[in-house]
């Protein structure tokens, strides 16, 4: 895609603006999502125009005008070309999520590490998503998996309402069970010692939260799938970092089973994944 942007670019911009371009784009449904660097910003409505020309299944350019930030995670958009809007259903492995990218957080740059900790769930598991969005990693497992129940928390009211939709949407009613609220006290009230795994997809929040996830475990015992954001020199490894996170405040006996980097989130710090087997 960044090859994409540039290419359709070369012949409008200067050799020094096309090296200030950010390269990178997301495309939800038929919304791409654009950061502007602050020398291209006079130009950020020809970018969007080129790129809505070049990318027939794009209906509309948005830019982020703010970081990801705050309790739900979300980030500031402008509309730059194309439809006025900010709703779209976005097809991944087979499911559809239909979410308002102003008021729930999703990102495409996780559809593989999704498709991976579904491919891992076995029938007859209970299932417990403690950060769940709109529902993705929830409404892939229930999909994949015939025989299982994913009990799917989020405390993002928009976010809650449009899993709703997508549990209708994909079927999957019965199977993924939509919770409001916050996961810690949802768990404590209703969900100790239930789950075989649990998921934890909020790296700002895991480690906080790491005791709530133990305590939903039956018997103590099950897969965790941690994440983190580590930030790291360039003499460090991120992922024996997160590792020394996780053995400095855990309260229970674990193995690593997984570690890997998902995705770089800024210069030196990587969103990270531990899958941590708990006996």
């Amino acid at each position: 895609m960044g090859r994409l942007l540039k290419e359709v670019l070369k012949d409008k911009l200067t050799a020094s603006e096309l090296k200030s371009l950010y390269a990178g784009f997301d495309i939800i449904g038929d919304i791409a999502v654009l950061k502007i660097p602050e020398p291209l910003m006079l130009k950020r409505h020809l970018i969007a125009e080129s790129l809505l020309k070049a990318v027939k299944s794009v209906k509309t350019v948005l830019q982020q005008t703010t970081p990801v930030e705050g309790e739900y995670r979300l980030r500031g958009l402008e509309v730059l070309a194309g439809e006025p809007k900010f709703e779209t259903i976005h097809k991944e492995h087979g499911c559809l999520y239909k979410v308002d990218l102003r008021t729930a957080y999703f990102t495409p740059r996780l559809s593989a590490e999704r498709l991976r900790v579904a491919n891992q769930v076995r029938e007859g598991e209970v299932v417990i998503n403690m950060f769940a969005g709109v529902g993705p990693y929830s409404i892939l497992i229930a999909k994949k998996v015939r025989e299982v129940r994913v009990y799917s928390i989020d405390n993002n009211p928009e976010a809650y309402r449009y899993m709703q939709e997508n549990i209708k949407l994909n079927k999957v009613e019965g199977k993924v069970i939509p919770i409001l609220g916050d996961a810690a006290k949802v768990i404590r009230n209703t969900l100790q010692q239930v789950a075989d795994r649990v998921i934890m997809p909020l790296p700002e929040k895991a480690l906080s939260y790491l005791s709530d996830a133990y305590s939903a475990l039956k018997g103590g015992k099950g897969i965790i799938h941690y994440y983190e954001h580590i930030f790291y020199e360039v003499s460090e490894d991120p992922l024996l970092k997160a590792i020394e996170h996780i053995s400095n405040k855990a309260l229970f006996r674990f193995n690593v089973d997984y570690a890997g980097v998902v995705r770089d989130v800024g210069p030196r710090l990587a969103q990270v994944v531990l899958d941590l087997k708990v006996d």
